[in-house]
């Protein structure tokens, strides 16, 4: 399988996730190309069998960045999708994202949820279990 990853993280939690994401998928044998969605000017993604988008939630939304290159998605129709998201809120925000790829006629096919809590802006919030909770996110996938 082909996986494209885009990603956006302040703190270090998510470029963690996303980290640990693709060497699980890469053990597997599936290629697996990874877009850093704050570095890059991401205008179009390569084909691939399965999208994933990983993105925490800051001020109640979804970063600027990450809004903008998931509203600026084109020819999408029927592709199919991932998503993850990182907060530190009791509430998690998988339905902003579901709700801009939803626009763009894709296919949600799993996503995953962590509250991030402890040292969050060192990159080291992520809940205990969190690696299993990624595997079944895969195995979903």
């Amino acid at each position: 399988m082909r996986y494209v990853i885009v990603y956006w993280s302040r703190f270090g939690n998510g470029r963690r996730i996303v980290k640990r994401l693709t060497g699980v998928l890469r053990e597997r044998g599936d290629e697996v190309k990874v877009f850093d969605a704050r570095k890059n000017e991401i205008t179009s993604l390569p084909e691939a069998d399965v999208y994933i988008f990983s993105s925490p939630a800051e001020k109640f939304t979804i970063p600027k960045d990450m809004r903008k290159l998931m509203k600026g998605l084109e020819g999408m129709e029927g592709k199919r999708y991932g998503i993850v998201n990182t907060h530190s809120l009791k509430r998690d925000w998988l339905g902003k994202m579901e709700k801009l790829l939803k626009k763009k006629k894709m296919v949600k096919v799993a996503d995953v949820d962590f509250r991030v809590k402890g040292d969050v802006e060192h990159g080291d919030g992520l809940p205990e279990g969190w690696k299993s909770e990624l595997e079944n996110f895969v195995e979903a996938l």
